[in-house]
């Protein structure tokens, strides 16, 4: 007998998903466990793993199309077993469309996911490891359209890039993020990209993830009153530490040492003294949060998710910098859980990442606060003395912009808590290792 192939249940509160992808076509061999389909939900996007081996005989609901938790979307024939010609692929739906396939008349258990989560305090040494740079290559002739995201083709629009010279990485040759900012820092792009492609008028339907974050987006701004603060913080002591140290961090803990540990531990240390910004409004009350449940916000080729780092205050600093190094990673490889991205209390997001002073984050709703990180650089600094005098010195500095509901954040308030988390980084005295 085929094996069935269902929707599966990704959390108690989602009833249905969407396939954004097929990773194997009718009639293509495939083996128990290794990913078979990629569905996004109002929570998470995630990989599906193939329930058993054999040959993927049918595919019952294409690209496109949304399908209640334990409909059958697919059967595996195992090897052998006699079976009707493969079917192939339903014409895919339009992005975002209404259609739903409902659920098959006998449900059968949601195959189980395979990836399971590392311990937060010490992760696998390969999860920090950066994919491979891609290459520059000369224009390459093909026939079939070059696969990217929406977000690198924007990207590549902006700086004017040839994506014809950008050899990509991923699946089926996809150039991904990393494959385009890889490209950018080589010292060929800025002599090839001298005359910039023309610009293309082209009309595209928006991914499932891309709608859920416009509509989120704009529901945030208009249930909260959005204000801003923005400081500007000497890094140096903790560019220092980290440079200092990270070798000795890595072979110890086996995760690299970022600058995101460093800043989500001083934001932890200024939320327990003032701890109205990790709370959140409901109805006419106020609730104050018992743990500090930590957004990380992480870009990915195909939108932006915010993976959630539980109860982060009460771990240590290298336990802190393997999860998020873990968060990330999954987030990037789509193996997170609906309860990972859920339950958060207040939010970094590292706007600088191509090198901005820093950016206005708008509210992860519930919550109240959110801050953005900045590009870090060296500027020239006025420096006072114990007995007044002033020196001019070359410093690294980052700007940090607090986003905060008006609703329930004074002002104050938001100065104090950028006043301590300052203090925090710029005095570092705290162990890493």
């Amino acid at each position: 007998m085929p094996t069935d192939v269902v929707m599966p249940q990704m959390g108690e509160s989602i009833f249905e998903g969407t396939i954004t992808r097929w990773l194997r076509q009718a009639g293509d061999p495939v083996r128990a466990d290794e990913p078979l389909f990629e569905i996004s939900t109002d929570k998470v996007d995630v990989e599906i793993p193939a329930p058993a081996a054999g040959v993927l005989s049918e595919i019952l609901v294409p690209e496109g199309a949304t399908a209640t938790v334990n409909t059958v979307v697919a059967r595996i024939t195992a090897a052998g077993e006699s079976a009707a010609p493969a079917t192939k692929q339903p014409p895919a739906a339009a992005p975002n469309s209404a259609r739903t396939v409902p659920p098959a008349a006998a449900p059968v258990p949601a195959p189980a996911l395979t990836a399971t989560r590392q311990p937060a305090s010490i992760p696998p040494a390969h999860a920090a490891t950066a994919r491979p740079a891609a290459a520059v290559s000369a224009p390459v002739a093909s026939s079939s359209p070059l696969r990217s995201s929406p977000l690198v083709r924007r990207i590549a629009r902006e700086r004017g890039v040839d994506l014809s010279r950008v050899r990509g990485t991923g699946s089926a040759g996809r150039i991904t993020r990393d494959d385009l900012l890889a490209y950018l820092a080589s010292p060929q792009s800025s002599s090839l990209e001298a005359d910039a492609p023309p610009l293309v008028e082209e009309r595209v339907p928006m991914a499932r993830m891309r709608a859920m974050i416009a509509e989120r987006m704009l529901a945030s701004r208009r249930l909260s009153a959005h204000a801003h603060t923005v400081f500007r913080i000497d890094m140096t002591r903790i560019v220092r530490l980290r440079e200092r140290e990270k070798a000795a961090f890595e072979a110890r803990h086996g995760v690299r040492l970022t600058y995101m540990p460093f800043v989500a531990a001083a934001a932890i240390a200024a939320l327990r003294r003032y701890p109205i910004l990790n709370a959140s409004i409901d109805g006419d009350s106020i609730q104050y949060h018992g743990s500090v449940n930590l957004g990380i916000a992480v870009a990915l080729d195909w939108g932006l998710i915010v993976p959630v780092v539980h109860a982060a205050d009460r771990m240590s600093f290298a336990e802190l910098a393997g999860a998020i190094a873990d968060l990330a990673e999954r987030a990037r490889g789509k193996k997170l859980k609906p309860e990972e991205v859920a339950g958060g209390t207040f939010t970094l997001t590292n706007s600088g990442l191509f090198g901005e002073e820093f950016g206005t984050p708008i509210l992860n709703q519930p919550e109240s606060a959110i801050l953005a990180i900045g590009g870090l650089k060296k500027a020239p600094v006025v420096l006072t003395d114990a007995e007044g005098s002033d020196t001019i010195a070359i410093r690294s500095v980052q700007h940090y912009c607090l986003g905060i509901d008006h609703r329930l954040i004074d002002g104050a308030d938001a100065g104090r808590f950028m006043t301590e988390f300052k203090r925090q980084l710029e005095e570092w005295s705290a162990p890493i290792l």
